[in-house]
């Protein structure tokens, strides 16, 4: 599916849909990471079993070489839980209960988190999209606040992903499983993107450009196309590589609208057939 009607673009975009957050705050980090720690214990644990076992001193920079990874691990575990929000903040909390962001509908969950005991990130997704918690207010506002209901650790759920996916998909990551993985998902049928995806076929989220009106889809769309060339600081001749470019949209709209030399890279053969039709409805086909 194609359209002959361009986005038009302006000069300068502000929305106010992008608000500055009311609350500039950070939670801890690297910076409170003690790496010192680690290296003591890196060296200290091997050396401890090998004076336990009476074992030789290769034997100990062995241990050490097969213990470091999971000791490193586990400090990260462990510094993830313990970890305290750092004292330089520019605001304070306003040391709400959870209770004043959200509603937890689950009975053992809420006997586990009410009041001032927080819940771990990973934990509150997972279970509001499970249905189990509704959220009391607006959400960009209770989220630059999560540090005042949210607590940011390693969790069972995220180690098992990390041992369990994300490690054997690094070791094993081929071209090939991207193709298949790409193309199967995506080569199903524009039309079925199209139906919720509207005109423009881009996921991401529009930007309100004018209070006063109801803006359409594809006005939101443009708004937010717009505002990110105008963050990068496209111009007439850059050379903009977009990678992962989905149905080619913002490459297109890039070249059409502020003359850059734009290039989409997918491995969806339906998103390249429609990125270079709407690129030629546009007249961008040679840029």
């Amino acid at each position: 599916m194609t359209t002959d009607s361009a986005p038009t673009a302006r000069a300068a975009f502000s929305s106010p849909s992008i608000a500055k957050p009311t609350l500039l705050r950070e939670g801890g980090g690297a910076r409170e990471y003690n790496s010192y720690l680690l290296y003591a214990l890196v060296a200290g644990v091997p050396y401890l079993l090998k004076r336990a076992l009476g074992l030789s001193l290769g034997t100990y920079f062995v241990l050490a070489a097969l213990l470091a990874l999971p000791i490193g691990a586990l400090t990260l575990v462990v510094h993830s839980w313990i970890v305290r929000t750092p004292t330089d903040q520019i605001g304070a909390l306003p040391n709400q209960p959870i209770e004043a962001y959200m509603t937890i509908l689950d009975k053992e969950l809420k006997a586990k988190y009410h009041g001032s005991r927080k819940i771990p990130m990973e934990e509150f997704f997972e279970r509001y999209f499970d249905g189990d918690i509704d959220l009391t207010g607006d959400a960009l506002e209770m989220f630059e606040k999560r540090y005042d209901w949210a607590i940011f650790p390693i969790t069972l759920n995220v180690a098992r992903f990390f041992l369990l996916q994300w490690i054997p998909e690094l070791l094993w990551h081929s071209k090939k499983q991207d193709e298949t993985q790409v193309r199967d998902h995506y080569d199903r049928g524009d039309d079925f993107y199209a139906a919720f995806l509207g005109d423009r076929m881009v996921y991401t989220s529009g930007l309100i450009g004018d209070a006063t009106r109801r803006e359409t889809l594809e006005e939101l769309q443009d708004n937010k196309l717009r505002d990110v060339c105008e963050r990068v600081q496209m111009r007439a001749g850059d050379r903009h590589l977009d990678l992962g470019c989905g149905w080619g949209t913002l490459a297109a709209f890039a070249a059409k609208n502020y003359g850059t030399h734009s290039v989409g890279v997918t491995l969806g053969r339906n998103q390249t057939a429609f990125g270079n039709a709407r690129a030629a409805a546009w007249g961008v086909a040679d840029r």
